[in-house]
């Protein structure tokens, strides 16, 4: 699963690297510890032109009279996407990518909950494959709110030491095609990383707090 992000990445560098225009309201960065119901910055493509855009991480479904009126959604499995109610439309039609720096993940050491931070290995900013709707109160189509959910699948070998789940993370080649602009296909990169794609390191507890904040919730410490 993922359940905490960072981003650091500019939002100028963001829309260059996606090739989308920004949106004039995008999240402030650096955010060490992005978490469940904050904006996100998302990628989307409509008509062939990409956005750069908000989104609430935490997607409602259209039949939630307010927010909290279910579950939070903030991951959907890639096993069952296609037939869940909450996102069966959405992957079919409204696919996204949320921009990242590295994720968080957590391991047991008896009543201790361990955090890991986890980036790519060569540096690069993460792309988690996403889902969105817009949402709207009942009598307040004019106030809607795009809300998204990070697609997961079952873990590669490596991270399965640390947890059975991960983000499904494109490559820059599967952008295009994960955003609907290459035809049909998308449902074939809906699979973990290669085993060598990410790394990892123990960082403080700090950040088991989800009001934590600073750089240093990133940096590794001595296991």
């Amino acid at each position: 699963m993922c359940g905490r992000f960072s981003i650091t990445l500019p939002p100028d560098a963001m829309a260059q690297l996606f090739d989308a225009v920004p949106a004039n309201d995008v999240p402030d960065v650096p955010n060490y510890n992005v978490c469940p119901t904050n904006p996100v910055h998302a990628v989307t493509s409509v008509d062939g032109q990409r956005r750069l855009a908000p989104m609430r991480w935490g997607f409602i479904p259209h039949w939630y009279k307010k927010p909290n009126d279910g579950p939070l959604l903030i991951n959907a499995r890639a096993e069952t996407i296609a037939d869940k109610p909450a996102f069966r439309m959405a992957c079919r039609e409204r696919r996204a990518v949320i921009v990242a720096s590295g994720f968080y993940e957590w391991t047991r050491q008896g009543d201790a909950r361990l955090p890991w931070y986890i980036t790519r290995s060569n540096g690069a900013p993460l792309a988690f494959a996403a889902v969105w709707q817009e949402w709207h109160a009942p009598g307040a189509q004019e106030d809607r709110q795009p809300t998204a959910a990070i697609v997961t699948t079952g873990a590669n070998a490596p991270m399965s030491t640390i947890h059975h789940r991960m983000p499904v993370i494109l490559e820059p080649d599967d952008i295009a095609l994960w955003l609907g602009e290459q035809g049909k296909g998308a449902a074939t990169l809906m699979r973990a990383a290669p085993e060598d794609a990410l790394t990892w390191h123990r960082v403080s507890t700090t950040v088991n707090s989800n009001r934590a904040s600073g750089r240093e919730l990133t940096e590794p410490i001595e296991d």
